[in-house]
């Protein structure tokens, strides 16, 4: 059976549920380099997308910190996604198993609280 190119247009092509919430977020170029600080727009549980003026070019590999609940989970990133003086899109890699089960956990407890903020706009 053949497949029609245009039923995938607009088919959600991501990975893992993403969740639009801004998280404070520190990227660093080589591990020593002062921190770009940005917030998020949204976040999956393998990467995020960040709104900056001066975006970081594809393919470019940064050392990234998200501070989900005050708490700092570290992860190396590479940047996906590229829209001038809008942001970036990152995916995580090299993140620790502790600090993605904190990830997992933050976007699960958001998406419960943004859902019961859709009920009660109801």
């Amino acid at each position: 059976m053949a497949t029609d190119s245009n039923s995938l247009e607009g088919a959600e092509r991501r990975r893992h549920q993403r969740i639009r919430v801004q998280v404070s977020i520190e990227i660093r170029m080589d591990e020593d380099a002062p921190p770009l600080r940005l917030s998020t727009a949204d976040i999956s549980l393998c990467g995020c997308y960040a709104e900056t003026m001066f975006p970081v070019d594809v393919g470019a590999k940064v050392f990234m910190t998200l501070w989900l609940n005050e708490k700092p989970v570290r992860t190396r990133a590479v940047v996906a996604t590229k829209y001038p003086q809008l942001g970036n899109g990152f995916d995580f890699v090299d993140m620790s198993l502790d600090d993605l089960l904190k990830v997992s956990e933050f976007i699960k407890a958001m998406a419960a609280e943004h859902s019961i903020e859709e009920r009660s706009l109801l």
